[in-house]
């Protein structure tokens, strides 16, 4: 039986920065719109980090009854295929968070707009077909466009029109530099996993690309997002704070672009992470300040 510790590890809590942040970003411009509430900025929070906890679960159980996880591989603890806890137990704690994040989702719904239950399915089903079903699309190599609509476009934008009730502009290029850091993680972190990842026939995009691509392709996100970023100086002239976050780019990009490999990637997934929360913070702070 899995101790508290390793369900805690099993979680991928380094992942919950992809939920934290969007809702951050989109509270603040709500915000600095006027339109700020401050209970349904915190009901979008909860259904941002259960939806993101639920996707976790359900991608240690998917990956290790298929056997794509392996105890060999590095990274986070894997419940299913360590045999740490039954897959059973796995899949009840992936169902039970999106089944939260439906009912925290529906206090939403029922104060804001009916279309909105539409996008919370599709939200959840992206989570579970990443890798579950017969044929999940994070296998296909698609799995940084759904974490760039879903945690980036669709956390962000959502956050803003819960509290606003409208769809302001702002919000949707916000979403951009979002998305694309909720994609750096999940492209250092596949990258890591090129070795058994093409062994075990999951295709992601890394596998496709290969290591030197992945490893551009990174860069690539991390800088653009900091431009794409500085595009809502316009909005507000705060905004370039986000280059005080700059430095923690640094070591990441290092290690990928250096070549390094395996377990120190997962140090590099573990600063991304602090990278993505420092640009949040002052991408907030900013936008708050209008």
């Amino acid at each position: 039986m899995a101790t508290v510790s390793e369900w805690v590890s099993g979680l991928r809590p380094r992942t919950l920065a992809n939920s934290i942040v969007p809702v951050a970003v989109g509270t603040a411009l709500a915000f600095s719109l006027d339109g700020f509430v401050w209970w349904k900025a915190l009901l979008a929070l909860v259904v941002s980090m259960a939806l993101q906890v639920g996707v976790n679960f359900a991608n240690d159980y998917s990956d290790g009854v298929k056997g794509t996880d392996t105890e060999e591989r590095t990274g986070p603890t894997r419940l299913t295929a360590s045999g740490l806890a039954a897959p059973r137990q796995v899949l009840a704690a992936a169902l039970g968070s999106f089944a939260f994040a439906g009912l925290v989702g529906l206090v939403l719904v029922a104060t804001t707009s009916w279309w909105l239950l539409l996008i919370g399915a599709a939200a959840i089903a992206a989570a579970w077909y990443y890798t579950g079903g017969r044929t999940p699309y994070g296998y296909r190599g698609l799995g940084e466009v759904s974490v760039f609509v879903f945690f980036g476009v669709v956390a962000v934008v959502g956050t803003v029109f819960v509290q606003m009730e409208s769809l302001p502009w702002q919000a949707w290029v916000a979403s951009v530099p979002v998305g694309l850091l909720s994609c750096s993680v999940l492209v250092i972190n596949n990258l890591r996993d090129i070795p058994t990842d093409s062994e075990t026939g999951k295709i992601t995009l890394a596998v496709r690309l290969g290591e030197a691509g992945t490893r551009r392709l990174f860069a690539g996100m991390i800088i653009a997002s900091f431009l794409v970023a500085l595009l809502l100086t316009s909005v507000s002239w705060w905004v370039p704070l986000v280059l005080l976050s700059l430095p923690l780019a640094i070591p990441p990009l290092r290690r990928v672009l250096g070549g390094q490999v395996g377990r120190d990637l997962v140090l590099g997934l573990g600063e991304t992470g602090k990278l993505q929360m420092a640009f949040g913070l002052l991408f907030s702070i900013a936008l708050a300040l209008g």
